[in-house]
């Protein structure tokens, strides 16, 4: 009896230094019946050499590969594309400069055979520092073990590590008919996870199927300053308004719940960039969208009004 198609979209800017990895993790998966997305979004290295250079071994192995390449748009433009290309029957979305243990997809779809009332599952895995080679679990918040991870991936309070992810096929296309999502440079996973996990509770496997490889390339993973992690936050928060958009939700007190977080954020970078005036705005915000608490106004106290 045939398996069912699994579908593995990648998108990759620059990837040279690690795609010999990634394309050696997916050659070694023990799960048998793949189809290999693989977008180059505008590399100027050697991405395009190499990634070519595995079709006669990812075909041998009986792996569907198709490769695209188009303008460099980001991450999420990328994975549009390949959302739109994809046939499996379930869906994973790994980085380039990562690796799922071969392992990995076998285990997710096994639990997602099994149990048929879910509709998406989800590993734990390790951040690899390629520097120190310190190995650190993604995750060890028992939190992160429950099922209704809708509210947690809103307040960014759990990890959206895409490959750590797997969803069926028939929960996307609820999601996006059409599979488009919303076009960012800050992010392609929240897109899908958050709408997906308001439709569907998230099965959980407590195996490390996925390593996160920390370098200093990365640009996910790269030191900011607190105006760069300011800006970020608002990329952040206009994705997930974008995805409660399309969530199963009160969209207005949801909304409302990630603006709140948003300048609760924007607000403590405030205090260390010594700014009044964003310090001000952020914490009217937070009274705007929610509630300040009393460290909150003893802060704002102390950094508005004492030099």
């Amino acid at each position: 009896m045939t398996k069912p198609l699994v579908s593995i979209i990648t998108p990759c800017y620059n990837g040279e230094a690690f795609l010999k990895r990634y394309f050696e993790s997916i050659l070694n998966q023990t799960y048998p019946n793949l189809e290999l997305i693989f977008i180059n979004d505008g590399s100027t290295d050697r991405t395009e050499e190499i990634a070519l250079s595995y079709r006669e071994r990812l075909e041998k192995r009986g792996i569907t590969y198709i490769y695209e390449k188009q303008e460099n748009a980001g991450q999420a433009a990328a994975l549009n594309r390949g959302l739109k290309l994809f046939t499996g029957e379930y869906l994973t979305w790994p980085d380039s400069d990562d690796v799922m243990t071969k392992d990995s997809i076998e285990k997710k779809v096994h639990f997602l055979e099994k149990n048929p009332k879910y509709e998406m599952v989800r590993s734990n895995g390790v951040y690899f520092d390629e520097t120190t080679h310190e190995k650190k679990r993604i995750s060890d918040q028992t939190s992160d073990k429950k099922e209704d991870i809708f509210e947690d991936l809103v307040l960014l309070r759990t990890y959206g590590c895409c490959g750590c992810y797997m969803i069926r096929k028939s929960l996307l296309e609820k999601i996006y008919p059409k599979r488009d999502i919303f076009v960012s440079r800050y992010g392609q996973n929240w897109q899908i996870l958050v709408p997906a996990a308001s439709k569907s509770k998230c099965g959980y496997i407590d195996e490390e199927l996925y390593i996160v490889f920390e370098h200093a390339d990365s640009h996910s993973r790269s030191k900011r300053t607190a105006i760069q992690e300011m800006d970020r936050w608002d990329g952040f928060t206009e994705i997930l308004l974008s995805a409660i958009d399309e969530s199963d939700c009160d969209k207005e007190k949801c909304k409302r719940r990630v603006k709140e977080n948003c300048a609760r954020q924007q607000f403590y970078y405030a205090i260390t960039m010594n700014d009044k005036a964003i310090l001000k705005e952020k914490f009217y915000d937070i009274k705007r969208y929610g509630h300040a608490s009393s460290k909150e106004y003893l802060l704002y106290i102390k950094h508005r009004w004492l030099k």
